[in-house]
């Protein structure tokens, strides 16, 4: 399987330590991958960098044009209908029919003249997936799209997510503090610590995956110990 982002030593800093530094990462053609950290490891800067609002030195650069980022809040113009916000920036003539499609896929097609003020949390999440899927990014950057939803929520977007990525197959990058909600979805994890990434696991396990699972639950425990915390069920 070829790559479709390949980076080789990537800094980046802002006057003091370097939050980003010598990162290699490579994700490949529709693979799924979750990037774990605490708070101030580098992780949104490192999202930044690949969604293309930041720029960074590096030996190689490789990143496809075509890339859509989904972040934990759904940004939808208020002005705008739900149809008017997932169609903008498409500049084709089918622009309305393949927004009708996007919000078909995440099952939104009853609100799409709906104003995004009158959406729920969930709701407003998916059309903010409906607008980055309609581009058709070989690339989907996801920056905690589900921290702000409740518990049941976030069940459900995890399912959709996952059902729209085996659908669209784009390459992922998940950045999130949910240890179990990249054990649950991805194919590989990577861990970042002070701008480098610390650990590397990968998850061949088939969908879906149920948290009682042992192998499951040993991934989590180790990765949680990675983020120096101490699991409750080890």
């Amino acid at each position: 399987m070829s790559d479709l982002v390949d980076i080789r030593q990537l800094h980046r800093s802002f006057g003091g330590p370097a939050v980003l530094d010598g990162i290699d990462l490579s994700i490949a053609l529709g693979e799924f991958v979750a990037l774990l950290g605490r708070s101030g490891s580098g992780k949104s800067t490192l999202l930044r960098v690949l969604s293309g609002l930041d720029a960074a030195p590096a030996q190689k650069l490789e990143i496809p044009s075509r890339r859509s980022v989904v972040f934990q809040e759904p940004r939808l113009l208020p002005w705008k209908s739900v149809i008017e916000n997932v169609a903008l920036g498409v500049k084709t003539p089918d622009a309305q029919k393949r927004a009708e499609r996007a919000l078909a896929d995440v099952a939104l097609s009853h609100r799409k003249d709906a104003w995004p003020l009158t959406l729920s949390g969930g709701e407003a999440q998916r059309a903010a997936l409906a607008r980055a899927l309609v581009r058709e990014p070989a690339l989907l950057l996801l920056d905690e799209p589900f921290a702000a939803l409740d518990a049941l929520t976030r069940l459900r977007m995890h399912d959709l997510v996952f059902e729209l990525w085996r659908k669209h197959r784009p390459a992922v990058l998940l950045v999130t503090h949910d240890v179990w909600e990249a054990v649950a979805l991805a194919d590989r994890i990577l861990v970042l610590d002070q701008g480098r990434i610390s650990r590397e696991i990968r998850i061949d396990a088939d969908h879906p995956r149920h948290r009682g699972d042992s192998e499951l639950m040993s991934i989590e425990t180790e990765l949680l110990r990675e983020l120096g915390v101490e699991p409750s069920h080890a």
